[in-house]
C-alpha cells in the first residue's frame, strides 16, 4: 500500500483488525483506480445518549493525482440497522 492513509475516530478505540479492514479496502481501491496519493477515514460511533442499534458513521476523502478529490459520507435519512455493526458501515462506505 502506497496511500498515506489517516484514521480519525470519534467515541471508538479502534481494533487492530478494523484497521486491516479498512487498509485492505483501500488496497482494493488502489488496485481498482490507480494512483491514490492520500485517504482520510473517519469513524465516529454513536453518542452515548443513543440507544443501542444506532448507525456508526463513516466518511472517507480520498486524495488524487491533479487535486482532484472524492468526498464518501453518511448522508441517507434511513435507518439500516445493518450500520450499528462497525464492520458493515465501513465496508458499506467504501463500497460507494
Amino acid at each position: 500500500m502506497e496511500t498515506l492513509l489517516q484514521l480519525e475516530t470519534h467515541g471508538i478505540n479502534l481494533p487492530s483488525h478494523l484497521q486491516d479492514l479498512i487498509e485492505a479496502q483501500l488496497r482494493k481501491l488502489e488496485g481498482r483506480f490507480g494512483r491514490i496519493t492520500a485517504c482520510r477515514v473517519a469513524i465516529r460511533a454513536p453518542g452515548a445518549h443513543h440507544q443501542m442499534g444506532e448507525p456508526y458513521s463513516v466518511s472517507i476523502k480520498v486524495a488524487l493525482p491533479g487535486n482532484r478529490e472524492v468526498n464518501v459520507g453518511r448522508i441517507s435519512h434511513n435507518r439500516d440497522p445493518r450500520q450499528s455493526n462497525i464492520a458493515f458501515a465501513v465496508n458499506d462506505a467504501f463500497r460507494r
